[in-house]
């Protein structure tokens, strides 16, 4: 749903203006989530919640007289305390279909990331871990937030392939104790083909940064790659997908912990009338270190598996029922306070 803002009159009629600028053109999204969740994990004592959740997207563009298209966007997302998304670029989208992001662009690694069905619902195991097992592929995307992107109109060298590449440097912000990027370049590509009734989608990337405290690189940085194939035929649908690499997490308090990892992800989902049913597997593992040029020996490592059934209702509103099991390791040995199972059943309406 598009609705022109009347800012620009206001001020006219508020301000006595002669004339000001049109307003930009907004298009509203938004969804409510409501649901209950039973946690069972394998270490603890059996919980339930209710899961009450909603954001509304505003996405705002407006073209210029030589035909370049600006637009951006912001979300505010209620996950029981309110945020506020406002890691979003400025996209300026050409004649010739090429685009250029300015600012919080982002790493192009990410931005071709396959996506690989997965269950449906809210459901998870809580709990504090020291696990750094990954579990998207594209966890060694590293970027700050003044970085560029470029993106290829369609049909970029080939038919059915688009490219990507981007750039972030130093946000000028006072080297501290905590780690953060401080350079980053990414490039990515996405290739979509037919081969009788299916449809196939190939992409991923490779991402390199530079991670520093107190001004002085870490010792093994942040980078990695991720690949993924989607295959549709008619309603079916079927995916896999795979990262490798190293990433960082800082702890506060001046400690940091260097990762190694790698994951894999892997779904199906099957549309049949109303109802779809989606099963995904996520395994990841990796080797830790809070020690600067020290590797971890042992092994954190994440396993899930969760299957959903989702009922169209009427437009725009949905029941889902899902179901999710965890198994993890830290540092070899079981992690039963974050493994485990749970539940889910609610409904979502969205516009």
């Amino acid at each position: 749903m598009k609705k022109e803002l009347l800012m620009a009159s206001a001020l006219v009629s508020t301000l006595g203006a002669a004339s000001v600028a049109q307003a930009v053109t907004a298009t509203m999204a938004g969804s409510m989530k409501v649901g209950v969740e039973f946690e069972s994990p394998t270490g603890g004592t059996d919980t339930n919640n209710v899961k009450d959740q909603s954001n509304f997207n505003i996405s705002l563009s407006e073209t210029t007289d030589a035909g370049t298209t600006i637009s951006t966007s912001f979300e505010i997302v209620d996950e029981g305390t309110v945020s506020a998304d406002d890691d979003n670029a400025i996209k300026l989208t050409f004649t010739d279909g090429s685009a250029l992001e300015l600012l919080n662009a982002g790493n192009a690694a990410g931005t071709h990331v396959v996506s690989v069905p997965s269950a449906g619902g809210e459901q998870g195991i809580g709990g504090t871990s020291s696990n750094n097992a990954p579990t998207g592929v594209d966890f060694g995307a590293d970027s700050s937030v003044l970085g560029v992107e470029w993106h290829s109109a369609a049909d970029f060298l080939a038919d059915g392939l688009k490219i990507s590449a981007s750039y972030s440097t130093d946000s000028g912000a006072a080297a501290t104790a905590t780690a953060r990027t401080d350079s980053s370049w990414g490039i990515g590509a996405t290739y979509v083909t037919t081969a009788g009734d299916t449809t196939l989608t190939i992409g991923g990337g490779v991402a390199q940064a530079e991670i520093a405290k107190t001004g002085t690189a870490l010792t093994n940085d942040s980078n990695g790659f991720n690949i993924g194939i989607s295959a549709v035929t008619g309603d079916l649908t079927v995916g896999l997908g795979f990262g490798d690499g190293d990433s960082f997490e800082d702890e506060g308090g001046g400690t940091h912990t260097q990762v190694d990892g790698s994951v894999m992800t892997a779904g199906i989902s099957y549309v049949t009338g109303d109802l779809t049913l989606a099963v995904g597997i996520t395994a990841g593992e990796a080797k830790d270190s809070t020690t600067v040029g020290t590797a971890g020996t042992t092994d954190d490592s994440h396993d899930s598996t969760g299957a959903s059934v989702t009922y169209a209702v009427a437009s725009g509103v949905s029941a889902v029922l899902g179901y999710t099991t965890v198994d993890q390791q830290d540092e070899g040995a079981s992690d039963s306070s974050s493994g485990g199972s749970a539940w889910y059943i609610g409904a979502s309406m969205s516009f």
